[in-house]
């Protein structure tokens, strides 16, 4: 186990420059490639000006809203986690790994087959109510005797595993539901203006009071007893910080479906570059979670091309042996 360090390790203004820098070229990226190649030049001035041109329009209408929604679920998942690995003391949290994507895909899921007419919007609530019992569940299973981060991460993996089998249980019982199966992976293919407008005030709302929270966080990384004599509300401050984390993480499933690995990848590389203090980690991690998902999707692009695969193939490369890198190492979040 290590402890958090609060000074910066690195140039905040320097990362901060790159990885827009990062960003930008990412997005100009997916938008170019696809199953037909677009020059970048061409990409430019579809983003700057409007015709009725084919090219213009694949852009406009179908690879723009797609670049800018994969921005907007990594960022969203990464702030995600970084939260749940603060609060529960725990650098192996993340929505995927506490239950909370699970929860989320089974709600939707069942509401599907319940319900086959529900519009986009409504299925955001029942993605709310899905990750937050996702989340209830695991702290239910690990609340007995002392809470430990190894505990909660097993009671996180067995609810996410249990709800998972769940799923799959009842797609395989209804054929119906058999078109959800690619969605249950994690994809942003074929997603358009329609589902941006969806995610976005979640997205705002969340990170806003993820943003807002940051100066408590920190304190509360210090330890519970120092952020009790400094005036914090510890209770209160865990309780908004799960709200958060069920707002952005539920409203990413409802959109994309669980996209795993994003929110336990990156809150580890934004404290490696920028330190322990929560108010530099969230903002980093949602630019940072934004630059993954974005060249992962582009990466996703090749594995069956010209055919797409889902996005949460390429994260579940990636993440897989990172968690297994972090469980066998055994770090975690000291308070």
């Amino acid at each position: 186990m290590t402890n958090i360090v609060l000074k910066p390790k690195a140039n905040k203004y320097i990362v901060a420059f790159v990885s827009v820098c990062l960003l930008i070229v990412g997005m100009v990226i997916h938008i170019a490639f696809g199953s037909s190649s677009i020059s970048f030049i061409d990409v430019l001035k579809a983003l700057f000006a409007s015709d009725d041109s084919k090219q213009t329009t694949i852009i406009q209408t179908l690879r723009l809203p797609r670049a800018v929604l994969a921005a907007l679920i990594g960022a969203s998942l990464a702030v995600a986690g970084a939260l749940m690995q603060a609060i529960t003391r725990n650098s192996l949290a993340s929505p995927q790994v506490f239950g909370v994507n699970a929860g989320a895909s089974l709600a939707i899921v069942m509401a599907l087959i319940l319900f086959p007419e529900l519009n986009s919007q409504t299925t955001v609530y029942i993605a709310f109510l899905g990750a937050a019992l996702g989340g209830i569940t695991v702290y239910l299973f690990a609340s007995g005797g002392k809470t430990t981060h190894v505990k909660l991460a097993l009671a996180g993996m067995a609810v996410h595993l249990f709800l998972s089998s769940l799923t799959q249980g009842v797609i395989v019982l209804n054929e119906q539901a058999t078109d959800v199966l690619y969605w249950l992976v994690g994809s942003i293919n074929g997603k358009d203006w329609t589902h941006v407008k969806i995610l976005f005030p979640w997205f705002v709302l969340g990170l806003f009071f993820a943003f807002s929270m940051s100066r408590s966080i920190s304190i509360l990384v210090l330890g519970e007893n120092m952020a009790t004599g400094l005036g914090e509300k510890v209770k209160w401050i865990r309780f908004f910080a799960g709200v958060i984390v069920v707002m952005l993480a539920g409203a990413s499933v409802a959109v994309a479906g669980p996209i795993g690995f994003v929110g336990l990848i990156v809150p580890h590389i934004a404290r490696k570059l920028v330190g322990g203090d929560y108010q530099r980690i969230l903002p980093f991690s949602a630019l940072l979670g934004a630059i993954l998902l974005v060249y992962a999707d582009v990466l996703s692009r090749f594995i069956a091309y010209p055919f797409e695969s889902p996005v949460g193939i390429v994260t579940a490369l990636i993440g897989a042996p990172f968690f297994l890198y972090l469980a066998k190492k055994g770090r975690n979040i000291k308070q």
